[in-house]
């Protein structure tokens, strides 16, 4: 014979303040799993939304991003350019940037000290291939002047990126003359101007930092991909530009960390304090335990009974700690990316992959502060139980 389910609910609800308190240590724990896990999840989504699938990134072998890297204007000309399997621009030509990559540093709402932004400096082709850019604000920079253009997330994070704002880096000022949003998140958080006017400012003669390609389909990018790796004037590294950002979202991988052993270091109290509730539960309810067993109820249904009751509390424990960090969904923040030193802004995602898990991890710390306790109640002998006040 089973104890039926109605017999837990009223047992928490009678017992209501010890079931809140005990439910919101669980939903703490749950919730700095959460923030931590959301924080990740939303890293991974922009990197992993971010780049033309038929886009190249070349780099110098060994550099690892863009900012170590060095390509020179004569190996562009003479070897990558004009290579077979190159989409054309409308314009015609081969749909190859060389691009240069610094980073500066701007003051944001967040960090009045500053924080470093990625600084593209890019070609015509470079705009041509861009055609995913729409300038929300303003207008695109002119070639051979002192303009940038900056990402919606610049211009809403940095307050003297706005536009018609100037902003000072290189060698003097340059005034914010566009601002554009793209569906590439990553994008959205670099400063865009002329890069022969930057390689002046920075002195980097005809050096540049990489090469964007893009090829005609996929077949001519892994032909492509093959022959620029093979080629020994070169000596380059060749990622796709999806490949690229993704592995720079291992900037958050510390963060979720950290939050995974603060859980953890929480969840261990959260145990205890379940494990105390259940067992004052059965210290208070001995005589409807010995009650119980003379009614003809099992060992194995009072154990089962008392476990239940300790999973329902990691239920709404978990459930707690959802609503908590749920506001975070959205959220815009910015963190340093490992590779580039620079400030990537993105948004907080509480996925279902995270609400799942942390509502695993809530049964857990449900499982593992109920088990004992129950185990007691059901060894209780009947006419001890009956004893016991």
């Amino acid at each position: 014979m089973k104890i039926p389910l109605s017999y837990n609910l009223r047992n928490l609800a009678v017992r209501r303040t010890t079931t809140i308190m005990t439910a919101f240590g669980i939903g703490l724990t749950v919730a700095v799993l959460a923030a931590s896990m959301s924080l990740t999840a939303g890293l991974r989504e922009a990197f992993r939304a971010s780049g033309h699938p038929l886009q190249l990134i070349l780099m110098r072998e060994g550099s690892g991003a863009e900012l170590s890297s060095q390509v020179s204007r004569e190996s562009f000309n003479e070897v990558i350019r004009y290579r077979p399997g190159i989409a054309k621009l409308k314009s015609g030509e081969p749909a190859a940037s060389l691009e240069l990559v610094n980073t500066i540093n701007l003051p944001s709402k967040e960090s009045p000290d500053g924080m470093n932004l990625t600084n593209r400096g890019i070609l015509p082709e470079g705009v041509a291939m861009r055609e995913d850019f729409t300038m929300v604000r303003g207008r695109w920079f002119e070639f051979g002047k002192r303009e940038v253009v900056v990402g919606s997330d610049v211009a809403s994070r940095y307050p003297d990126a706005g536009l018609g704002r100037t902003i000072r880096f290189g060698r003097g000022e340059w005034l914010v003359v566009g601002v554009f949003d793209t569906p590439f998140p990553a994008r959205k958080s670099e400063v865009i101007g002329d890069a022969n006017q930057m390689l002046q400012d920075f002195q980097r003669g005809s050096l540049f930092s990489s090469v964007l390609v893009r090829a005609e389909d996929e077949v001519a990018m892994q032909a492509l991909t093959n022959s620029l790796s093979a080629e020994q004037r070169l000596q380059l590294d060749v990622l796709t530009e999806r490949e690229y950002y993704e592995r720079q979202s291992s900037s958050g991988n510390l963060i979720q960390y950290v939050g995974t052993f603060v859980a953890i270091i929480m969840a261990v109290g959260s145990m205890f304090a379940a494990m105390n509730t259940m067992y004052a539960a059965v210290a208070r309810r001995s005589k409807e335990i010995g009650t119980l067993r003379v009614l003809g109820f099992s060992r194995r249904s009072i154990l089962t009974s008392f476990f239940i009751e300790s999973m329902i509390l990691a239920v709404l424990g978990g459930v707690a700690g959802l609503l908590l960090v749920l506001p975070l969904n959205g959220l815009t923040t910015g963190i340093g990316a490992d590779a580039t030193f620079a400030e990537i802004a993105f948004q907080l995602r509480v996925t279902p992959e995270v609400a799942l898990t942390s509502m695993i991890f809530a049964l857990i710390v449900g499982a593992a502060g109920g088990l004992l306790p129950a185990f007691g109640a059901a060894r209780k002998q009947i006419l001890t139980a009956l004893r016991d006040m």
